[in-house]
Protein backbone atom coordinates (compact mmCIF):
# COMPACT_ATOMS: atom_id res chain seq x y z
CA UNK A 1 0.00 0.00 0.00
CA UNK A 2 0.53 3.54 -0.31
CA UNK A 3 1.29 5.76 2.92
CA UNK A 4 0.39 9.20 2.47
CA UNK A 5 1.48 11.81 4.48
CA UNK A 6 0.12 13.53 7.38
CA UNK A 7 -1.91 16.38 6.31
CA UNK A 8 -1.12 19.60 8.36
CA UNK A 9 -3.54 20.00 10.99
CA UNK A 10 -6.56 22.63 10.45
CA UNK A 11 -8.79 23.84 12.72
CA UNK A 12 -10.22 21.27 15.43
CA UNK A 13 -13.93 21.35 15.43
CA UNK A 14 -15.49 22.63 18.33
CA UNK A 15 -17.00 19.61 20.99
CA UNK A 16 -20.28 20.22 21.08
CA UNK A 17 -20.31 20.46 17.24
CA UNK A 18 -18.25 16.99 17.31
CA UNK A 19 -20.88 15.57 19.50
CA UNK A 20 -23.60 16.12 17.26
CA UNK A 21 -21.79 15.44 14.21
CA UNK A 22 -21.28 12.16 15.84
CA UNK A 23 -25.52 11.44 16.68
CA UNK A 24 -26.17 12.75 13.11
CA UNK A 25 -23.69 10.23 11.49
CA UNK A 26 -25.21 7.13 13.05
CA UNK A 27 -28.25 5.52 10.91
CA UNK A 28 -30.04 3.23 13.41
CA UNK A 29 -30.80 -0.35 12.02
CA UNK A 30 -34.26 -1.76 11.46
CA UNK A 31 -35.88 -3.17 14.56
CA UNK A 32 -35.58 -7.24 14.43
CA UNK A 33 -37.23 -9.84 16.23
CA UNK A 34 -34.91 -11.28 18.84
CA UNK A 35 -35.26 -14.67 20.93
CA UNK A 36 -35.96 -13.89 24.77
CA UNK A 37 -32.29 -15.14 25.87
CA UNK A 38 -30.71 -12.68 22.76
CA UNK A 39 -32.65 -9.10 23.46
CA UNK A 40 -30.95 -8.39 27.01
CA UNK A 41 -29.61 -4.98 26.82
CA UNK A 42 -31.35 -4.08 23.45
CA UNK A 43 -34.39 -1.33 23.59
CA UNK A 44 -37.58 -2.24 22.77
CA UNK A 45 -38.81 -0.96 19.16
CA UNK A 46 -42.64 -1.92 20.07
CA UNK A 47 -45.05 -1.53 23.09
CA UNK A 48 -44.96 -5.07 24.71
CA UNK A 49 -48.12 -6.09 25.64
CA UNK A 50 -49.93 -8.69 27.17
CA UNK A 51 -50.68 -11.50 25.07
CA UNK A 52 -52.23 -13.36 28.19
CA UNK A 53 -54.03 -12.32 31.43
CA UNK A 54 -51.91 -12.18 34.58
CA UNK A 55 -53.16 -14.73 36.30
CA UNK A 56 -54.85 -16.23 33.65
CA UNK A 57 -57.84 -17.03 35.71
CA UNK A 58 -58.98 -17.47 39.29
CA UNK A 59 -56.57 -18.33 41.61
CA UNK A 60 -55.91 -18.66 45.44
CA UNK A 61 -53.43 -16.40 46.98
CA UNK A 62 -52.92 -18.85 49.91
CA UNK A 63 -52.79 -22.46 50.50
CA UNK A 64 -56.25 -23.49 52.04
CA UNK A 65 -59.67 -24.34 51.72
CA UNK A 66 -62.16 -23.05 48.64
CA UNK A 67 -65.10 -22.82 50.25
CA UNK A 68 -68.93 -22.26 48.97
CA UNK A 69 -71.84 -21.34 51.12
CA UNK A 70 -71.67 -20.94 55.06
CA UNK A 71 -69.79 -23.70 57.44
CA UNK A 72 -68.15 -26.09 58.50
CA UNK A 73 -67.65 -27.42 54.92
CA UNK A 74 -67.15 -30.90 53.46
CA UNK A 75 -64.29 -31.64 51.96
CA UNK A 76 -64.73 -32.42 48.40
CA UNK A 77 -61.81 -32.85 46.53
CA UNK A 78 -57.98 -31.26 46.36
CA UNK A 79 -56.61 -28.62 43.25
CA UNK A 80 -52.77 -28.27 43.36
CA UNK A 81 -51.22 -25.51 41.23
CA UNK A 82 -50.89 -26.82 37.29
CA UNK A 83 -53.34 -29.33 37.91
CA UNK A 84 -56.44 -29.68 36.35
CA UNK A 85 -59.40 -27.54 37.39
CA UNK A 86 -61.96 -28.68 39.72
CA UNK A 87 -64.62 -30.41 37.71
CA UNK A 88 -67.33 -29.32 39.35
CA UNK A 89 -68.44 -26.06 41.39
CA UNK A 90 -68.93 -26.90 44.89
CA UNK A 91 -72.28 -27.05 46.30
CA UNK A 92 -73.23 -25.19 49.08
CA UNK A 93 -71.51 -26.40 52.63
CA UNK A 94 -68.47 -28.34 50.34
CA UNK A 95 -64.88 -26.81 50.21
CA UNK A 96 -62.32 -27.65 48.01
CA UNK A 97 -58.54 -27.76 49.52
CA UNK A 98 -56.43 -25.90 46.96
CA UNK A 99 -52.65 -24.60 46.86
CA UNK A 100 -51.18 -21.37 46.53
CA UNK A 101 -51.64 -20.62 42.58
CA UNK A 102 -54.51 -23.29 41.89
CA UNK A 103 -57.19 -22.18 39.90
CA UNK A 104 -59.99 -21.63 41.98
CA UNK A 105 -62.99 -23.78 41.44
CA UNK A 106 -66.45 -21.77 39.82
CA UNK A 107 -68.59 -20.81 42.54
CA UNK A 108 -66.65 -20.20 45.60
CA UNK A 109 -66.74 -17.48 47.40
CA UNK A 110 -63.30 -17.28 49.44
CA UNK A 111 -60.32 -19.30 50.33
CA UNK A 112 -59.55 -20.19 54.09
CA UNK A 113 -56.10 -20.53 54.81
CA UNK A 114 -54.70 -23.68 56.47
CA UNK A 115 -53.30 -21.09 59.64
CA UNK A 116 -57.36 -20.14 60.10
CA UNK A 117 -59.08 -23.47 59.25
CA UNK A 118 -60.02 -25.95 61.53
CA UNK A 119 -59.89 -29.30 60.13
CA UNK A 120 -59.92 -33.39 60.35
CA UNK A 121 -59.32 -34.29 57.19
CA UNK A 122 -63.13 -34.81 56.30
CA UNK A 123 -64.57 -31.57 57.16
CA UNK A 124 -63.17 -27.98 58.03
CA UNK A 125 -64.65 -25.29 59.53
CA UNK A 126 -63.43 -21.47 60.48
CA UNK A 127 -64.57 -18.11 59.41
CA UNK A 128 -63.26 -16.74 55.94
CA UNK A 129 -63.94 -13.16 54.80
CA UNK A 130 -65.68 -13.13 51.89
CA UNK A 131 -63.79 -12.90 48.40
CA UNK A 132 -60.67 -13.00 50.63
CA UNK A 133 -57.59 -14.94 48.99
CA UNK A 134 -58.33 -15.28 45.59
CA UNK A 135 -56.95 -13.60 43.15
CA UNK A 136 -59.26 -12.74 39.99
CA UNK A 137 -58.18 -12.92 36.14
CA UNK A 138 -56.52 -9.80 35.08
CA UNK A 139 -55.72 -8.39 38.75
CA UNK A 140 -52.17 -7.97 38.27
CA UNK A 141 -52.05 -7.81 34.19
CA UNK A 142 -55.22 -7.27 31.43
CA UNK A 143 -54.59 -9.40 28.88
CA UNK A 144 -53.40 -6.85 26.02
CA UNK A 145 -51.96 -4.21 28.21
CA UNK A 146 -49.57 -1.78 27.34
CA UNK A 147 -46.57 -2.68 29.89
CA UNK A 148 -43.36 -1.23 28.61
CA UNK A 149 -43.18 1.39 26.58
CA UNK A 150 -41.06 1.54 23.07
CA UNK A 151 -37.21 2.76 23.55
CA UNK A 152 -37.52 1.27 27.02
CA UNK A 153 -34.02 -0.76 28.24
CA UNK A 154 -34.88 -4.69 28.38
CA UNK A 155 -33.59 -5.53 31.71
CA UNK A 156 -33.16 -9.13 32.89
CA UNK A 157 -36.31 -8.51 34.93
CA UNK A 158 -38.45 -6.75 31.92
CA UNK A 159 -36.98 -10.46 30.16
CA UNK A 160 -38.92 -12.33 33.07
CA UNK A 161 -41.86 -9.69 32.58
CA UNK A 162 -42.15 -10.44 28.99
CA UNK A 163 -42.56 -14.25 29.75
CA UNK A 164 -44.59 -14.33 31.73
CA UNK A 165 -46.67 -12.48 29.54
CA UNK A 166 -46.14 -15.19 27.15
CA UNK A 167 -43.55 -13.71 24.78
CA UNK A 168 -40.46 -16.12 23.03
CA UNK A 169 -39.29 -13.21 21.36
CA UNK A 170 -39.10 -9.66 21.39
CA UNK A 171 -39.04 -6.66 18.58
CA UNK A 172 -36.34 -4.29 19.41
CA UNK A 173 -33.33 -2.59 18.15
CA UNK A 174 -30.43 -4.67 17.92
CA UNK A 175 -27.68 -3.43 19.96
CA UNK A 176 -25.09 -2.40 17.77
CA UNK A 177 -21.91 -4.67 16.94
CA UNK A 178 -18.58 -3.05 17.95
CA UNK A 179 -14.71 -4.10 16.97
CA UNK A 180 -12.02 -2.46 18.74
CA UNK A 181 -8.53 -2.70 17.44
CA UNK A 182 -5.62 -1.78 19.88
CA UNK A 183 -2.57 -0.75 18.26
CA UNK A 184 1.13 0.27 19.24
CA UNK A 185 4.16 -1.18 19.50
CA UNK A 186 4.70 -0.64 23.29
CA UNK A 187 1.55 -1.94 24.56
CA UNK A 188 1.29 -5.15 26.60
CA UNK A 189 -2.32 -6.83 27.60
CA UNK A 190 -0.81 -8.72 30.54
CA UNK A 191 1.23 -8.86 32.92
CA UNK A 192 3.90 -6.14 34.51
CA UNK A 193 4.89 -3.69 31.45
CA UNK A 194 8.67 -4.04 30.84
CA UNK A 195 11.39 -0.91 30.03
CA UNK A 196 9.45 1.31 27.42
CA UNK A 197 6.34 -0.96 27.68
CA UNK A 198 2.78 0.23 28.58
CA UNK A 199 -0.29 -2.10 29.95
CA UNK A 200 -3.13 -1.82 27.85
CA UNK A 201 -5.96 0.61 29.69
CA UNK A 202 -8.42 1.01 26.96
CA UNK A 203 -9.05 -2.39 25.75
CA UNK A 204 -10.35 -3.79 29.31
CA UNK A 205 -12.36 -0.56 29.86
CA UNK A 206 -14.20 -0.19 26.30
CA UNK A 207 -16.46 -3.19 26.69
CA UNK A 208 -18.11 -2.10 29.72
CA UNK A 209 -18.53 1.53 28.31
CA UNK A 210 -19.89 0.14 25.02
CA UNK A 211 -22.27 -2.11 26.95
CA UNK A 212 -23.20 0.79 29.17
CA UNK A 213 -23.92 2.74 25.87
CA UNK A 214 -26.46 0.01 24.48
CA UNK A 215 -23.96 -1.70 22.18
CA UNK A 216 -21.10 -4.76 22.38
CA UNK A 217 -18.32 -5.79 21.54
CA UNK A 218 -17.75 -8.50 19.27
CA UNK A 219 -14.08 -8.57 18.60
CA UNK A 220 -10.44 -7.19 19.68
CA UNK A 221 -7.81 -7.06 17.10
CA UNK A 222 -4.49 -6.33 18.37
CA UNK A 223 -1.79 -4.41 16.38
CA UNK A 224 1.92 -3.34 16.47
CA UNK A 225 2.26 0.21 14.99
CA UNK A 226 2.70 0.13 10.81
CA UNK A 227 0.33 1.00 8.43
CA UNK A 228 0.51 -2.40 6.76
CA UNK A 229 -1.49 -4.02 9.86
CA UNK A 230 -4.16 -1.40 10.28
CA UNK A 231 -4.72 -1.04 6.60
CA UNK A 232 -5.39 -5.19 6.58
CA UNK A 233 -7.46 -4.89 9.72
CA UNK A 234 -10.03 -2.00 8.10
CA UNK A 235 -10.32 -2.85 4.50
CA UNK A 236 -11.00 -6.62 5.20
CA UNK A 237 -8.48 -7.87 2.55
CA UNK A 238 -7.22 -11.32 3.49
CA UNK A 239 -4.35 -11.65 1.32
CA UNK A 240 -0.56 -11.34 1.64
CA UNK A 241 -1.07 -8.21 3.67
CA UNK A 242 -2.57 -10.25 6.62
CA UNK A 243 0.41 -12.71 7.44
CA UNK A 244 3.28 -10.14 7.15
CA UNK A 245 1.63 -7.76 9.10
CA UNK A 246 0.86 -10.48 11.54
CA UNK A 247 4.45 -11.15 11.56
CA UNK A 248 5.34 -7.27 12.07
CA UNK A 249 2.97 -7.62 15.16
CA UNK A 250 5.13 -10.57 16.74
CA UNK A 251 6.58 -8.97 20.02
CA UNK A 252 7.40 -10.78 22.47
CA UNK A 253 5.34 -10.89 25.82
CA UNK A 254 2.68 -8.86 23.73
CA UNK A 255 1.41 -10.46 21.97
CA UNK A 256 0.28 -7.98 19.15
CA UNK A 257 -2.55 -9.59 17.37
CA UNK A 258 -4.34 -12.64 18.95
CA UNK A 259 -4.85 -15.51 16.27
CA UNK A 260 -5.21 -14.19 12.53
CA UNK A 261 -5.88 -11.55 11.69
CA UNK A 262 -9.62 -10.86 11.34
CA UNK A 263 -11.95 -8.39 9.64
CA UNK A 264 -13.87 -6.29 11.83
CA UNK A 265 -15.15 -4.25 9.25
CA UNK A 266 -17.31 -6.96 7.73
CA UNK A 267 -19.68 -8.02 10.81
CA UNK A 268 -19.24 -4.48 12.69
CA UNK A 269 -21.12 -1.51 12.28
CA UNK A 270 -18.93 0.73 14.36
CA UNK A 271 -15.32 0.25 14.78
CA UNK A 272 -12.69 1.77 17.05
CA UNK A 273 -9.30 2.52 16.99
CA UNK A 274 -7.40 2.97 19.78
CA UNK A 275 -3.91 4.57 19.58
CA UNK A 276 -2.69 5.57 15.82
CA UNK A 277 -5.11 8.89 15.79
CA UNK A 278 -2.61 11.47 16.35
CA UNK A 279 0.31 12.79 14.07
CA UNK A 280 3.38 11.46 15.45
CA UNK A 281 5.70 8.67 13.38
CA UNK A 282 3.98 6.28 14.46
CA UNK A 283 0.59 7.42 13.86
CA UNK A 284 -0.99 6.01 10.72
CA UNK A 285 -4.79 6.19 11.11
CA UNK A 286 -5.17 8.95 9.12
CA UNK A 287 -3.04 7.75 6.25
CA UNK A 288 -5.04 4.60 6.22
CA UNK A 289 -8.25 5.76 6.33
CA UNK A 290 -7.41 8.14 3.33
CA UNK A 291 -6.11 5.26 1.27
CA UNK A 292 -8.68 2.92 1.33
CA UNK A 293 -11.34 5.94 0.34
CA UNK A 294 -13.19 6.46 3.78
CA UNK A 295 -14.87 9.57 4.81
CA UNK A 296 -13.79 11.68 7.36
CA UNK A 297 -16.69 13.56 9.23
CA UNK A 298 -14.59 14.52 12.26
CA UNK A 299 -10.82 15.06 12.08
CA UNK A 300 -9.72 16.81 15.85
CA UNK A 301 -11.61 18.17 18.34
CA UNK A 302 -10.96 20.98 20.73
CA UNK A 303 -11.58 19.12 23.91
CA UNK A 304 -8.76 18.52 26.81
CA UNK A 305 -7.74 15.51 26.85
CA UNK A 306 -8.35 14.08 23.47
CA UNK A 307 -7.16 16.66 21.26
CA UNK A 308 -6.34 14.04 18.47
CA UNK A 309 -9.64 12.22 17.84
CA UNK A 310 -11.06 11.37 14.13
CA UNK A 311 -14.63 10.19 13.07
CA UNK A 312 -15.21 8.71 9.40
CA UNK A 313 -17.22 6.59 7.51
CA UNK A 314 -15.82 3.34 5.78
CA UNK A 315 -16.34 2.07 2.54
CA UNK A 316 -19.48 0.15 2.80
CA UNK A 317 -20.89 2.40 5.23
CA UNK A 318 -19.14 1.49 9.11
CA UNK A 319 -18.23 4.15 11.29
CA UNK A 320 -14.47 4.32 12.54
CA UNK A 321 -14.21 5.90 15.82
CA UNK A 322 -10.17 6.72 16.14
CA UNK A 323 -9.19 7.36 20.03
CA UNK A 324 -6.12 8.91 21.39
CA UNK A 325 -3.53 6.20 22.73
CA UNK A 326 -3.86 7.79 26.32
CA UNK A 327 -5.92 6.39 28.35
CA UNK A 328 -7.87 9.65 30.17
CA UNK A 329 -7.85 11.14 26.39
CA UNK A 330 -9.22 8.03 25.13
CA UNK A 331 -12.23 7.52 27.29
CA UNK A 332 -13.04 11.50 26.64
CA UNK A 333 -12.62 11.01 22.88
CA UNK A 334 -15.34 8.20 23.51
CA UNK A 335 -17.55 9.82 25.70
CA UNK A 336 -17.02 13.16 22.92
CA UNK A 337 -17.91 10.66 19.83
CA UNK A 338 -18.47 6.77 20.83
CA UNK A 339 -21.57 7.22 23.10
CA UNK A 340 -22.99 9.49 20.98
CA UNK A 341 -23.13 7.12 17.88
CA UNK A 342 -24.46 4.39 20.50
CA UNK A 343 -26.90 6.08 21.78
CA UNK A 344 -28.51 7.03 18.30
CA UNK A 345 -28.17 3.58 17.08
CA UNK A 346 -30.38 2.44 19.68
CA UNK A 347 -32.46 5.09 20.34
CA UNK A 348 -31.16 6.10 23.53
CA UNK A 349 -30.52 9.52 25.29
CA UNK A 350 -27.18 10.31 26.95
CA UNK A 351 -27.61 11.61 30.36
CA UNK A 352 -26.77 15.30 31.39
CA UNK A 353 -27.35 17.28 34.00
CA UNK A 354 -25.64 20.31 35.07
CA UNK A 355 -24.19 21.78 38.83
CA UNK A 356 -22.36 24.59 40.00
CA UNK A 357 -18.28 23.45 40.29
CA UNK A 358 -17.08 23.39 44.14
CA UNK A 359 -13.80 23.97 43.61
CA UNK A 360 -10.52 25.16 41.79
CA UNK A 361 -11.07 24.63 37.90
CA UNK A 362 -8.75 26.47 35.26
CA UNK A 363 -10.38 26.87 31.77
CA UNK A 364 -8.82 26.60 28.59
CA UNK A 365 -8.85 29.97 26.70
CA UNK A 366 -9.65 27.61 23.25
CA UNK A 367 -10.60 24.32 23.87
CA UNK A 368 -13.58 22.82 26.43
CA UNK A 369 -12.51 20.79 29.10
CA UNK A 370 -13.93 17.28 30.62
CA UNK A 371 -12.99 17.67 34.25
CA UNK A 372 -13.37 14.18 36.31
CA UNK A 373 -15.98 15.30 39.15
CA UNK A 374 -17.97 13.85 41.93
CA UNK A 375 -21.14 15.68 42.45
CA UNK A 376 -22.65 16.44 46.09
CA UNK A 377 -24.71 18.60 47.99
CA UNK A 378 -22.25 21.63 47.76
CA UNK A 379 -22.28 20.85 43.44
CA UNK A 380 -19.64 19.22 41.65
CA UNK A 381 -16.40 18.59 43.16
CA UNK A 382 -13.15 18.19 41.13
CA UNK A 383 -11.43 14.81 41.90
CA UNK A 384 -7.80 15.72 40.65
CA UNK A 385 -5.65 13.22 38.91
CA UNK A 386 -6.91 14.42 35.68
CA UNK A 387 -3.57 14.35 33.46
CA UNK A 388 -4.42 12.74 30.03
CA UNK A 389 -2.76 9.73 30.71
CA UNK A 390 -4.25 8.16 33.78
CA UNK A 391 -7.48 7.13 34.67
CA UNK A 392 -7.30 8.03 38.84
CA UNK A 393 -9.57 10.60 38.51
CA UNK A 394 -11.69 9.43 36.27
CA UNK A 395 -12.51 5.93 38.18
CA UNK A 396 -13.29 8.47 41.37
CA UNK A 397 -15.44 10.40 40.01
CA UNK A 398 -19.14 9.78 38.96
CA UNK A 399 -19.07 12.34 36.08
CA UNK A 400 -17.20 14.66 33.85
CA UNK A 401 -17.84 18.42 34.05
CA UNK A 402 -17.76 20.07 30.62
CA UNK A 403 -16.02 23.85 31.25
CA UNK A 404 -16.47 25.71 27.87
CA UNK A 405 -13.61 28.02 26.85
CA UNK A 406 -12.74 30.91 29.02
CA UNK A 407 -15.03 29.94 31.43
CA UNK A 408 -15.61 32.12 34.05
CA UNK A 409 -18.00 30.74 36.74
CA UNK A 410 -21.43 29.64 36.53
CA UNK A 411 -23.39 26.21 36.05
CA UNK A 412 -21.37 23.32 33.92
CA UNK A 413 -22.92 20.88 32.07
CA UNK A 414 -22.58 17.22 33.35
CA UNK A 415 -22.06 13.95 31.58
CA UNK A 416 -22.47 10.76 33.30
CA UNK A 417 -19.69 8.08 33.26
CA UNK A 418 -20.71 4.27 34.02
CA UNK A 419 -20.57 2.92 37.30
CA UNK A 420 -21.14 -0.42 36.94
CA UNK A 421 -22.29 -3.50 35.26
CA UNK A 422 -24.69 -3.28 32.45
CA UNK A 423 -26.58 -0.69 30.40
CA UNK A 424 -27.61 2.65 31.11
CA UNK A 425 -31.66 2.92 31.31
CA UNK A 426 -31.48 6.14 30.20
Amino acid sequence: MTVLRHAAVVGAMPWASARAVAAQAASPPAPAWQPLSEALGCRLAAPLRALVAVPGVDVSAMDGYAVAGPGPWRIAGRVLAGGAPYGAAPAPGEAVEVATGAPVPEGAESVLPYELADADGVRVAGDPEPGKHIRRRGEDVAEGAVVLSPGTVVTPVALGLAAALGHDELLVRPRPKVAVVVTGDEVVDRGIPGPGRVRDAIGPFLPGLVAWAGGRVTTTTRLADGPEALFAALDGEADARAPRAAERGRGGARGSVHGRLVDPVSEAGVVVVCGASSRGPADHLRAVVAEIGAEVLVDGVAVRPGHPQLLARLPGGPLLVGLPGNPFAALSASLTLLVPILRALTGGATAHGTSALAGVVRPHPHDTRLVPVRRSGRGAVPVGHDRPGSLWGAALADALAVVPPGWSGGQVELIELPQGAGQSVQ
